[in-house]
């Protein structure tokens, strides 16, 4: 049986968003887009550092919903990079998309249990 490992999974996904952006055209508007696919796209795997060390479980549905955003982002840009085209085969986005929506759908479950586990706490 394989182990789950989110982390890995995070540098893996980060390590795919440093290369689509390399493969972006080097104009204005290319650059910009690159920028803020760089930013959002690889800012997952911090902040799921920061909320495997977070202080309480507040702070811990406080880190990984900035996960959930970031992610949401990154989904934007990477289906406006899709409409333009910015890249030969806009198919080539198409895998990474569809583990930015998986990426989604973890970070937003976990949130959802987070949550009830602290309001089971507070009663």
């Amino acid at each position: 049986m394989a182990v789950f490992d989110l982390e890995e999974r995070l540098l893996d996904y980060a390590a795919r968003i440093m290369r689509l952006a390399e493969k972006l055209p080097n104009t204005r508007v290319g650059n910009h887009v690159a920028a803020q696919l760089l930013r959002c796209g690889t800012s997952a795997l911090p902040n799921h550092g920061e909320a495997q060390g977070a202080e309480s479980p507040r702070d811990f549905i406080h880190k990984m919903r900035i996960c959930l955003k970031e992610l949401r982002e990154t989904r934007r840009w990477l289906r406006l990079i899709q409409r333009v085209p910015m890249v030969k085969s806009p198919r080539q986005v198409e895998p990474l998309l569809e583990e930015t929506e998986t990426l989604i759908k973890i970070f937003f479950t976990s949130i959802r249990t987070a949550q009830r586990k602290q309001d089971a706490i507070k009663g």
